[in-house]
């Protein structure tokens, strides 16, 4: 690829062992890089991932990692009600026991996608390939929660602090593994992981509390084998502000569709925002035409027309337009790399935490 370049972009996605050297290399000889996430998985891929970032502005090339959950729409509307002050007041700080923002993601490894099941690769269990729990799917919660507490603020290396972390494990049976690869046997590089009862098990859960300029979050990943009977994986989601809390859950109640809900805060009368309320709901309907409220006995519901749905496969479609947006303006907005190196530097300070 790099001898023969027969383009101006390239697109990793899977093994991650290798992934940050590529981007390095990537950049190196011209190419401009979008990422499938994570783009690094310890803290020595972290060192050079900032290389390839300062080589790239050198270059005037651009290294963007594919976010799809900021085109989930429940997300994009979470945001947009906690900055609306008049009715969801100013974002709670928190403490280190009772963050404001919660952000909680739970995978499975045998599922369905586009209606078939997923057969993963066998080095997906590896962690030295795939990346411990903690360091993968928090790609997402951590940039969330900068995108979504400090919209387009740029943010610096001290801004965030690492409270406190922890991991823990999976079992996975050979049956299991073999029903989720097709593969009969474990390889030898799963030979680390295995147990007296010779299944595996691997490292892939993880949670971590930090403070991001003032205001305590924590984010949290937990991989089970398989879903239960019509579920599937699913995201919970706290914003607190003054007044209001803004919830997105995605349990069996909300049959593993997530809903978002604003819940006034102990203390405050639903009554009294129902003014501010109907404000921020007019200005949402600028730019999602269509959103309305239902009145629940905890706050009420944010409606959203079944449009706006348009599932977890089409957001890397989404990703990829705004950053050919991006290829044709020439830059990306000015808070994006600063804030991918600050996402990146909090994982792996919570990765090394993790492990004392």
């Amino acid at each position: 690829m790099l001898a023969e370049k027969p383009g101006d972009v390239v697109v990793l996605a899977g093994n991650n062992r290798e992934k940050t050297r590529y981007i390095l290399e990537s950049v190196k000889a011209g190419l401009h890089v979008l990422a499938d996430k994570p783009m690094a998985i310890t803290p020595a891929d972290f060192k050079l991932l900032r290389e390839a970032y300062q080589i790239a502005a050198g270059k005037k090339l651009m290294i963007y990692d594919i976010m799809t959950e900021r085109h989930e729409v429940t997300t994009q509307l979470q945001r947009f009600f906690a900055h609306q002050t008049e009715f969801f007041g100013t974002i709670d700080p928190g403490t280190p026991d009772d963050p404001s923002l919660t952000k909680e993601s739970v995978h499975h490894f045998y599922k369905t996608v586009a209606g078939a099941p997923l057969q993963r690769p066998p080095w997906f269990y590896d962690a030295a390939q795939q990346g411990e729990g903690i360091v993968d799917v928090t790609t997402h919660l951590v940039d969330l929660a900068q995108w979504e507490l400090f919209p387009e603020k740029t943010l610096g290396p001290d801004d965030a602090k690492v409270l406190s972390a922890r991991t823990w494990k999976t079992k996975v049976t050979p049956a299991e593994f073999n029903r989720s690869t097709k593969v009969e046997k474990f390889p030898a590089y799963l030979e680390p992981y295995k147990d007296s009862s010779g299944n595996i098990d691997i490292p892939f859960n993880g949670e971590f509390t930090f403070v991001l300029n003032g205001v305590h979050a924590k984010v949290s990943v937990i991989w089970n084998y398989e879903a239960p009977p019509g579920g599937g994986d699913t995201h919970f989601s706290l914003l607190r502000g003054g007044k209001v809390s803004a919830i997105i859950r995605q349990g069996a109640e909300q049959g593993y569709k997530p809903v978002l809900s604003l819940e006034p805060r102990e203390g405050v009368e639903p009554s009294s925002l129902e003014s501010s309320l109907e404000k921020a709901v007019t200005a949402a309907q600028t730019v999602w035409p269509g959103v309305g409220i239902q009145k629940t006995a905890s706050g009420w519901t944010v409606i959203i027309p079944e449009k706006y749905h348009v599932g977890h496969e089409a957001h890397f479609g989404q990703v990829a337009e705004k950053f050919l947006g991006y290829l044709q303006s020439g830059e990306l907005p000015s808070w994006e790399v600063p804030n991918i190196l600050a996402k990146y530097r909090t994982i792996m300070d919570a990765y090394t935490m993790s492990r004392k």
